[in-house]
């Protein structure tokens, strides 16, 4: 069993900066592929990125790329989201995702993963 606690949500204006955090428990932490999704009120769940076991890959939604960095610490069980140059519609829930066994760092569909956080809320204003 996993569990994924997100943090670091919270309320901040356009063109400003916050840095998510999304804390796993188990053993296995550094096999697992990790990803970031969002939902906006009243809109379906999307994929936001993802990172492989060992962070040395990557995949980006084309409306996080050059904005948002995921990343992650295995020591500390931890995969990281920091979104910067922040958008009004980038207001959502912002859930941490983990898929066991170790999938495709393309996989970016949310049937895809197995264990889900409880969401954090990101509000931008304009």
């Amino acid at each position: 069993q996993v569990q994924l606690v997100e943090s670091g949500g919270g309320l901040v204006q356009a063109g400003g900066s916050l840095r998510l955090s999304c804390a796993a428990s188990g053993r296995s932490f550094s096999f697992y592929l990790m990803g970031w999704f969002r939902q906006a009120l009243g809109k379906e769940r999307e994929f936001v990125a993802t990172i492989n076991w060992s962070g040395e890959n990557t995949y980006y939604s084309d409306s996080a790329k050059g904005r948002i960095t995921i990343s992650r610490d295995n020591a500390k069980n931890t995969v990281y989201l920091q979104m910067n140059s922040l958008k009004p519609e980038d207001t959502a829930v912002y859930y941490c995702a983990a898929r066991t066994p170790q999938g495709r760092v393309t996989m970016r569909e949310v049937w895809e993963y197995d264990y889900w956080g409880q969401g954090t809320q990101v509000t931008v204003s304009s």
